[in-house]
């Protein structure tokens, strides 16, 4: 070696020290360098998953605000289209407020078996998303979802805002706005609230085997049966009964109701498959296939069924249909084969188109037939849960495990155990929404009163509620006498089309 070197030049022989040292640091600097950090584990993976999955369920619930805006909006007249466009939009923004402070921690806070005495204003000890066992906090209720809190609260607040919605259509156009404002609050924050907790906040009736995987009950049935006494209450649209004849008030645009149905058709794909709260194919995709299937049979069967009844193929009541066979799966779309949805969605198809001309005879007003979608077939779907629910155990449903859903319905050869506890939390939460509903409609109209002038419902509740039209510089849509002037005025609706519909 050394024979070698001294045959280097001088120049290349003073490099040789220099070269050991340059090594001798990028050896030592090697060494010395911190490992580049490990990547997010397996459980960190699915926590970002199911969050995204959550919170995107979530933003499709919220978008169906857009559908009732429009539905609502198309089928009340052109007269009051601002005012139903207003009352839709500031509710969800009321519903936010309400749960956040009271609604939230009533419904899923720590408490008894009626009522959440912990985590108001989303306050208290909370380490999600820990589960099960893992879980300490105040919402106990809540420690089955693997996702924070943040998402957990996000995905029921639009849950919360679609019952106070659901009032918004059975009390148009002779309501005053600010009473409808103070009734949302009400129920959202105290009677949505409490019933809830007996179902998804760990109450007594989820104590006794009670199951709505989305809200057939929960939601839909409670909106509905506030919706009911609302309209009960306030009385009927002037014009609306005559001589103990039902004259039709048409709305003024069916291409803005269609929109609005299909708007809250895509929403029920959040709706439904995100009440998962976890993002599992499996589930997923077969509650999107039992909520397609039941809609899209529903919408069918009322067509039907209105061809037959009422002579014609009428377009609102392929909307009524489709949305009632939506309503009628949401108890049930995780626990029952595409068979069961599909005998769901068909007698839901046939019963909304019945239950509109009930509540006609009845003289109940109901401009947008909320009663007849949402209560009718939010009763009927809590119900099909005990008729055909498969049962714990299925090779096909591996989400579906003891504890984690209903027994056998009485068509899976499981009797009618299941049925009756069904039965009992209809009943139940209907006579509390009944009552809790009375009495704030009751306070209202003895405080403030909850009826528009008949000047102001002849003109219209958008100059007399808001001081300005939807459709500015347009015909008035109303008469001296306050009615329909003319057949133009509604869009050349079918005599079927005449009746209403729903939101």
């Amino acid at each position: 070696m050394s024979i070698v070197i001294k045959q280097l030049s001088p120049s290349w022989q003073a490099c040789i020290p220099l070269a050991c040292l340059i090594v001798l640091a990028w050896g030592y600097a090697a060494v010395a360098q911190t490992p580049a950090p490990a990547g997010p584990t397996t459980a960190e993976l699915k926590v970002a998953i199911d969050t995204l999955w959550v919170a995107i369920a979530a933003f499709l619930v919220f978008f169906m605000n857009a559908g009732f805006c429009m539905l609502e909006t198309g089928f009340c007249r052109q007269k009051n289209a601002v005012n139903v466009l207003a009352k839709n939009l500031i509710v969800f923004a009321l519903a936010t407020v309400a749960f956040w402070a009271i609604g939230f921690g009533l419904m899923f806070g720590d408490g008894n078996g009626f009522i959440g005495l912990n985590g108001f204003f989303l306050q208290g000890a909370d380490n999600s998303p820990a589960t099960n066992d893992a879980y300490k906090g105040v919402f106990s209720a809540l420690k089955w979802a693997g996702v924070p809190l943040a998402a957990k609260f996000l995905f029921q607040l639009v849950f919360a805002g679609t019952a106070a919605t659901i009032v918004s259509g059975a009390v148009a156009e002779r309501i005053k706005f600010v009473d409808f404002l103070i009734f949302s609050l009400l129920l959202v924050g105290i009677a949505y609230a409490i019933t809830g907790h007996w179902i998804w906040g760990g109450g007594w009736l989820a104590s006794r085997g009670f199951f709505d995987f989305a809200g057939c009950t929960v939601v839909h049935s409670v909106g509905g049966w506030a919706a009911l006494m609302g309209a009960a209450i306030l009385g009927p649209r002037l014009g609306k009964y005559q001589d103990g004849q039902i004259v039709a008030l048409p709305g003024h645009n069916m291409s803005i109701a269609t929109l609005g149905c299909l708007i809250l058709w895509l929403g029920w794909f959040g709706f439904n498959p995100g009440s998962t709260m976890a993002a599992d194919p499996n589930a997923i995709t077969h509650i999107a296939l039992t909520t397609n299937l039941a809609g899209s049979v529903g919408g069918i069967a009322a067509t039907i069924t209105a061809w037959l009844y009422l002579g014609k193929p009428d377009l609102s009541m392929i909307i009524n249909g489709i949305l009632a066979g939506l309503v009628g799966i949401t108890a049930s779309c995780a626990y029952v084969t595409l068979s069961g949805a599909f005998i769901i969605g068909l007698i839901a198809g046939i019963l909304v188109v019945f239950a509109v001309t009930f509540f006609d005879k009845l003289r109940i007003d109901d401009p947008v037939g909320a009663t007849s979608v949402h209560l009718v077939c939010g009763v009927w779907g809590t119900l099909a849960v005990g008729l055909f629910s498969v049962g714990p155990g299925v090779a096909a449903f591996p989400w579906y495990t003891d504890g984690l859903g209903p027994a056998k319905g009485l068509f899976a050869g499981g009797g009618l155990g299941q049925f009756f506890v069904q039965l009992l939390g209809v009943v139940c939460v209907g006579g509390i929404t009944v009552l809790l509903s009375t009495i704030f409609w009751l306070a209202l109209k003895a405080t403030l009163g909850i009826r528009v002038s008949t000047q102001e419902e002849i003109e219209g509740l958008d100059i007399g509620e808001h001081g300005m039209e939807a459709y500015s510089g347009f015909l008035k849509e109303a008469s001296a006498n306050g009615f329909s002037e003319s057949s133009s005025h509604s869009g050349g609706v079918s005599r079927a089309g005449d009746l209403p519909t729903t939101s």
